[in-house]
């Protein structure tokens, strides 16, 4: 990662932290092919544990149906990588968690894993509040480090974009 990528990381990242604490939310995150990156990004900022509950890391299909409450039939009819799988990851993190707002994300980073349909580098997001929830699908191009380096910045973009 680019020391440019990384300031830009915590950057968003304590954007969010405030964002978050300015509106009294907690935020859960429910992470697939970022590992745990969007939680990492944003546990660097001192104080987060004002405004972040908790991360789950699900990266088998069975880890989101244990912990995240996300359907079986519906990860075996659409696959994991699904606009629908990120929605049902935010609402499950809200649901297992204390967090008033929840992230997703769900992808193929890379080099291995495309499918029809789903290139390498294809990521959905989910952003879930209460009954809201917004989802994307994007493509983005590059090598493994760089898919989940693009997928943490969007993701916390988008959170900011989601709470606005």
């Amino acid at each position: 990662m680019h020391s440019n990528q990384c300031e830009l990381i915590l950057d968003l990242a304590t954007q969010v932290g405030q964002a978050l604490q300015a509106r009294g939310l907690l935020l859960a995150t429910a992470e697939s092919c970022t590992g745990g990156g969007v939680a990492q990004a944003i546990t660097e900022i001192a104080g987060s544990t004002a405004w972040f509950d908790c991360g789950f890391i699900t990266y088998s299909n069975a880890s989101k149906t244990e912990m995240l409450d996300v359907s079986a039939a519906l990860i075996a009819q659409l696959g994991s990588v699904s606009e629908e799988v990120a929605a049902a990851m935010a609402t499950g993190a809200l649901g297992n968690s204390n967090a008033h707002v929840a992230l997703s994300t769900t992808g193929i980073a890379g080099p291995t894993g495309a499918v029809p349909g789903k290139p390498v580098g294809t990521i959905c997001f989910g952003w879930a509040r209460g009954d809201q929830i917004h989802t994307e699908r994007l493509v983005f191009t590059g090598d493994r480090q760089s898919v989940r380096t693009q997928t943490v910045i969007h993701a916390l973009q988008g959170l900011l974009r989601f709470i606005a």
